[in-house]
């Protein structure tokens, strides 16, 4: 299983053409060794057919020799069968009697007459052949009968170091002629399979890239020839690819969209906020223009004016720094986050709702400035929404483990499940949640970080953004 395992790992395009090569040495073995196992029974049958025929001949002249236990005779018949079947290349053939006592032998010195059976040819049974490869010998016992009673034996020590030899040969040749004949088909059915799966590398390689986020088309100078069922399948492909490049700038665009007519609504509300203190201005320089000369009455109207411009000041930085280009880069301040509160102040006012804010981000953090913004006010715009006329908003930031953490709670009646997967299923999961959700997910995702749903305190969603902090990448330019 772990072996599965670890190959499953292995691409295709390596993994085919590595099993087309095993597959082929594996049929080059087994041929070898059926051809192999097919020479030893042809040899062994071969021999045991000579063997019968020496066997039989030397029973005929025997015979009569041995029922009168002629010595002399029997050896002569032995020493010129010796000449007649050299062909079978016999070292020893001995004559017994019915007692297994030596009569006589081709070599009287290795087996003398009247002597027990040579220890070698203990335990041999008469019609079989015994066959030793280590010395290159066989062995084979016949039993001469008369009237069918056993009259004495014929025991022969075959040279065999020949047929060993030649199967040795044999071997050796089918070896490196399988072996040779494997590597070149190997090698050429590697090629031509990789070859006929390098459009599965091309495509697997483009839609990695795509999984990863960058989703471009195969080049029409990487299809394989015409009528090729790949071809097909790589215009598929990139038809795909170019509808969800159209999908992704449409998308792009209506955020766009978005994005400034989410300005507009804000615009409204800071235009109420903007037109409160001018009032307060107006009414201060009449008083300044009839009483300028009391002390107490322009005291006064200084300060309504400084309190004035000061909160004109902040509306419109906030409103400046969210859409400013220079922030993109420039690492997230405190003021950033106490921005948005002021920002979705009139929101709040408009629909009557209870909205808590704390911040105890103490300094600036390593992380761009611009996103920060977008994403959490698209949260906040989005919990406004939710939460309903007269509802609650609790909203908090802080900084933990090297983390920028915002959390966004909202008493209303939950996020729903396709807002849920935009937040936190898998890339590109679309915009079934609204354009400010695809704009959050978009930046979370630039940002590194990650989003978690809960279910708030209040009753409703609970939105925390998990942003990690960045050490390249950016400046202190505003």
């Amino acid at each position: 299983m772990m072996i599965w395992q670890r190959m499953s790992r292995i691409p295709i395009t390596l993994r085919v053409p590595a099993l087309v090569v095993l597959l082929m040495i594996a049929v080059s073995v087994v041929t070898s060794e059926r051809v192999v196992t097919r020479l030893i029974d042809t040899q062994e049958r071969h021999l045991r057919s000579l063997a019968a025929a020496y066997l039989d001949g030397l029973s005929s002249s025997l015979l009569p020799h041995v029922l009168r236990g002629d010595i002399w005779e029997v050896f002569d018949v032995l020493d010129r069968a010796r000449d007649r079947y050299d062909a079978l290349h016999p070292l020893l053939t001995v004559v017994g009697d019915a007692d297994d006592l030596v009569l006589a032998a081709s070599d009287p010195r290795s087996a003398p007459s009247r002597k027990p059976l040579p220890d070698e040819f203990a335990g041999l049974t008469p019609g079989d052949m015994a066959i030793a490869a280590d010395s290159g010998r066989a062995l084979v016992r016949r039993t001469l009968t008369y009237q069918g009673r056993t009259i004495g034996s014929i025991t022969a020590k075959l040279d065999i170091s020949h047929l060993l030899a030649e199967r040795r040969d044999v071997t050796a040749t089918l070896i490196l002629s399988n072996a040779l004949l494997t590597l070149i088909l190997a090698g050429a059915g590697y090629l031509l399979v990789r070859r006929m799966v390098r459009p599965v590398r091309i495509l697997s390689d483009h839609l990695r890239e795509g999984s990863a986020g960058e989703v471009r088309p195969i080049p029409r100078s990487r299809f394989p020839s015409q009528g090729n069922d790949f071809r097909q399948l790589f215009e598929s492909y990139n038809s795909l690819v170019e509808a969800e490049t159209e999908r992704r700038s449409l998308a792009m665009h209506m955020a766009e969209e978005e994005r400034l007519a989410a300005l507009g609504r804000l615009a409204s509300g800071m235009a109420h906020e903007i037109n409160n203190p001018l009032g307060g201005l107006f009414n201060a320089l009449d008083t300044l223009k009839q009483h300028g000369d009391t002390p107490s009455a322009r005291t006064t109207a200084i300060s309504i004016v400084e309190r004035g411009l000061v909160g004109i000041r902040d509306v419109v930085r906030a409103a400046l720094a969210t859409y400013r280009p220079g922030l993109t880069t420039r690492p997230l301040a405190p003021g950033d986050l106490e921005d948005l509160a002021l920002l979705i102040r009139p929101e709040v006012r408009r629909k009557r709702l209870d909205f808590h804010w704390t911040n105890t981000v103490g300094g600036a953090f390593a992380v761009p400035g611009a996103p920060v913004r977008q994403l959490v006010l698209n949260v906040l715009i989005n919990a406004c929404n939710a939460a309903g006329e007269t509802g609650r908003i609790e909203a908090a930031a802080w900084v933990e483990a090297g983390n920028l953490m915002i959390e966004v709670g909202d008493s209303g009646p939950g996020m729903p499940a396709e807002a849920r997967e935009q937040l936190v299923g898998s890339p590109g999961a679309g915009t079934g949640g609204g354009l400010g959700l695809w704009i959050v997910r978009r930046h979370i995702d630039g940002l590194g970080g990650r989003i978690e749903i809960e279910r708030s305190d209040l009753g409703g969603a609970l939105v925390r953004m998990i942003i990690p902090a960045q050490r390249e990448g950016l400046s202190d330019a505003a």
